[in-house]
């Protein structure tokens, strides 16, 4: 792969970060809460492209959430 020009923190949003053992309870605990969210939804919202949107929509949020986990809060200007 070719080694752009890129700032250091672009290259740390896009870097692998393996979980560290202190991670592991917190993505535990953000997809627990989410289940149970993701849970409410399913039994209270008909089944259609409402529901289905809105439980996507709970598991990017945890997707994001495991991001902010995995790059220490990192961000990008």
């Amino acid at each position: 792969m070719t080694d752009i020009d890129v700032s250091d923190d672009l290259r740390h949003l896009f870097t692998y970060h393996a979980p560290t053992e202190g991670q592991v309870p917190l993505y535990e605990r953000l997809r627990a809460a989410a289940l149970v969210f993701a849970r409410a939804i399913e039994e209270s919202v008909p089944a259609g492209p409402d529901r289905t949107a809105a439980i996507r929509k709970v598991r990017e949020a945890v997707m994001t959430a495991n991001a902010g986990i995995a790059t220490g809060g990192g961000f990008y200007r």
